[in-house]
């Protein structure tokens, strides 16, 4: 069955999941909120500029996880879900997701964001199959680490493991994004969708006459 693969953040949702965990970990007091206010702004400038270091932002990223029972995390994460992803989730999108399980089309969701984030997120969207950056966990515990990213070329090297171990083929494949961080993983399928594109996906787009889309409302 063809491929059909969805970026997540600012994709399928009008929002980043990544920043608006970051700012409900604030929110949540969980976190000193001048600094990581302060350093997600940065990080997410980086992320849009295509510059983002994503083992540095990992790191910045995952340290609550590591400073945290995993019970408590669950139960942050799912108030998370209902307060900041189900708002932003666009309708748009999901139509689009609905045409391609009405093809018959496997539905990838393939995100730079973390597993812990995106895992339910997928769910909520009805998708088994998630590629996401994978934080380290030893004995039950996140240490802060990154296990596997899934970012940028990453993200190509990460969907040709996952073909090969399920034994998917990228012919006639089909990808969305919004992203210049994902102009590789677009590069690489048979149809490429740039999705309310950043400037410098759009300008690419229009270069290679990909097909640019909406899925905001």
């Amino acid at each position: 069955m063809p491929l059909a693969l969805f970026d997540l953040d600012e994709t399928l949702l009008a929002g980043d999941s990544d920043y608006l965990w970051g700012q409900y970990l604030v929110e949540k007091g969980a976190v000193d909120a001048d600094y990581y206010e302060k350093s997600n702004q940065h990080f997410y400038d980086q992320y849009k500029q295509g510059t983002l270091d994503i083992y540095e932002f990992s790191r910045f990223a995952f340290k609550p996880l590591s400073a945290f029972p995993m019970h408590m995390l669950k139960a942050w994460r799912e108030e998370f879900l209902q307060q900041k992803i189900k708002p932003i989730m666009t309708r748009k999108g999901i139509e689009r997701m609905q045409q391609h399980r009405q093809s018959g089309d496997t539905i990838v969701i393939i995100t730079a964001t973390n597993h812990f984030i995106t895992e339910p997120i997928a769910k909520l969207y009805g998708v088994d199959q998630l590629l996401a950056t994978l934080p380290e966990i030893i004995n039950g515990k996140y240490t802060g680490e990154c296990a596997s990213p899934c970012f940028a070329d990453q993200k190509l090297d990460r969907l040709k493991e996952w073909c090969d171990t399920a034994q998917q083929s990228m012919q006639n494949s089909v990808a969305y994004s919004d992203s210049r961080n994902d102009i590789p993983l677009l590069s690489a399928v048979t149809q490429a969708y740039a999705v309310d594109p950043d400037p410098a996906l759009r300008a690419h787009a229009e270069q290679q006459q990909w097909p640019i889309i909406s899925f905001r409302d």
